[in-house]
């Protein structure tokens, strides 16, 4: 008999996951007013991730289960080794984090523009060229999304105790 691998089981969790977030959208109350339901988006998203997490299962059913990935290394046993093989999912999250809490001080755009830089330097490096392109991406994406929610569709952006209105 033919065992499923881990990928399976993931896959098999994803869809009963994205199942009971659909089920559980039809009891999104639905305003008397003529708009657009406020249970459409979250559904449109859910039916995405359904059929991505339904190819996922149809791919890793076609893996072999007993076969490792290619490039599959082991994981180290010490925590000095864990903490090196994980260093990127933990400066993500750190970093993150440092973002959460920074939030009510410096606001969106400001605090976003910080966290895009700093997370793009950490994982793709410190040179004054990587720098320049990362100040670049940072300021063009968080405050292109900014002035977007801003201007174009009056969303109030959390505004910062330091500079106040931005």
């Amino acid at each position: 008999m033919n065992r499923m691998n881990r990928d399976a089981w993931l896959a098999v969790a994803l869809l009963l996951f994205t199942g009971f977030m659909l089920w559980a959208s039809f009891d999104i109350r639905e305003p008397d007013y003529g708009v657009l339901a406020p249970s459409v988006w979250p559904r449109i998203i859910l039916v995405i991730f359904g059929f991505l997490s339904a190819l996922y299962l149809m791919q890793s059913l076609r893996a072999d289960p007993e076969s490792a990935p290619e490039g599959e290394e082991e994981l180290p046993a010490s925590l000095m080794g864990y903490l090196v093989y994980w260093r990127n999912p933990i400066i993500c999250f750190g970093l993150f984090a440092a973002y959460l809490a920074l939030l009510p001080v410096l606001g969106m755009l400001l605090d976003g523009m910080a966290f895009v830089f700093v997370l793009l330097c950490a994982l793709g490096g410190w040179s004054l060229r990587d720098i320049a392109i990362h100040a670049a991406v940072a300021v063009i994406a968080v405050g292109g999304m900014w002035s977007v929610f801003t201007y174009g569709l009056r969303v109030l952006m959390p505004t910062g105790m330091l500079i106040p209105g931005l």
